[in-house]
């Protein structure tokens, strides 16, 4: 990472902020785009978690662009980052608004009150573009399929990490009701004591107000005697997270609720078979049955129902990981996500 100096921040086209202390999907999104944007702009990141591939700007180089003549772009994609762009070019900084939307959802009086003062709004569905009530680009999310790859062993991957079996069923996401962790841990109670050649995994945060849900999985966890075979692993650095995707044979994406849901294209980047649920992006992304089976929400009966053949047969798992794959690298890719996103920067 590059800091830049005052004089550089006059020469900026673009400034992309991270306003939030906690990594979440949002902050993973804009880390993987950034880098790209960076080549075709002349680009800073504000805010904590800034990826490589790009320069990091601070609040000094922010009051450096006070009343500079020539305008640039401030690329909002949370409440806060908009409501920070729409004072500052009240108070003198010269910036174009643009803010990328991923709910799927009806927004609140504030959301919608700040939409209408953006230049230009993106969005990352049709069902997302149909909750904005304005003229908006649609532009889904990709990955990076040169990061997020298959292992050359898959086997051997899941081998190093030292857990029973020969292979591994993950869940990634924060663990909460809303990305129905709950859903995937009574699936694989159901499951798991009739395959054991695999093991489970979640991959994600407890968060304190989330402490009496994780405590009521792992109670039915030890209740069910899955204890070394449903493992929680917490929250791991983003390189971990990438190996760890390497390492699957089966993805579950059982949120009931998404705004898009990167997970469930990193999954399929690197190989893994995907059984979603329909939730933010899966529909958009997945050819039920090709590139993934989709499920609906919050049924655990379907999500186990979905899983059991593929488990029952790994090397068809493998094959379906490898179509997902290909689909990823041929719609979903971050360069194309860059390219879309550049023509509404130079469109404004």
């Amino acid at each position: 990472m590059v800091s830049i100096s005052p004089n550089e921040a006059q020469d900026l086209q673009v400034v992309i902020p991270n306003l939030h202390w906690r990594y979440s999907g949002v902050t993973a999104t804009n880390r993987m785009v950034a880098p790209k944007l960076a080549g075709l702009f002349r680009a800073a990141w504000l805010g904590p978690d800034a990826p490589d591939g790009i320069a990091h700007m601070d609040f000094v180089n922010l009051l450096s662009l006070w009343r500079r003549k020539t305008p640039l772009i401030w690329h909002a994609r949370r409440n806060n980052e908009m409501i920070v762009g729409v004072l500052l070019r009240a108070l003198g900084w010269p910036f174009k608004l643009i803010f990328t939307s991923a709910a799927q959802r009806h927004h609140t009086w504030i959301t919608r009150w700040l939409i209408n003062r953006m230049d230009a709004i993106i969005a990352t569905s049709d069902v997302s573009a149909s909750y904005l009530k304005r003229e908006a680009t649609v532009s889904p999310h990709g990955v990076d399929a040169d990061v997020y790859v298959p292992a050359s062993d898959r086997a051997a991957a899941f081998a190093e990490t030292g857990l029973p079996g020969r292979y591994a069923i993950g869940c990634f996401g924060r663990v909460r009701a809303q990305k129905g962790t709950d859903i995937f841990v009574d699936a694989m109670c159901d499951l798991l004591p009739r395959f054991p050649d695999f093991t489970a995994v979640i991959v994600g945060a407890i968060t304190p107000d989330q402490t009496a849900f994780g405590s009521a999985l792992k109670t039915k966890i030890e209740a069910a005697g899955l204890s070394d075979r449903i493992v929680i692993l917490g929250e791991l650095p983003i390189e971990e997270v990438q190996r760890w995707f390497q390492r699957l044979t089966i993805y579950a994406f059982t949120s009931r609720n998404e705004g898009y849901g990167l997970t469930l294209i990193e999954a399929m980047a690197a190989g893994a078979a995907l059984v979603a649920a329909r939730a933010g992006a899966a529909e958009l992304v997945v050819t039920d049955g090709d590139t993934g089976v989709l499920v609906p929400t919050g049924d655990a009966g379907a999500l186990a129902a979905a899983i059991e053949p593929l488990m029952r047969d790994p090397s068809a798992a493998h094959a379906m990981g490898a179509r997902a794959r290909k689909r990823v690298v041929e719609r979903f890719s971050i360069d194309a996500e860059a390219r879309k996103i550049a023509e509404v920067y130079r469109s404004i």
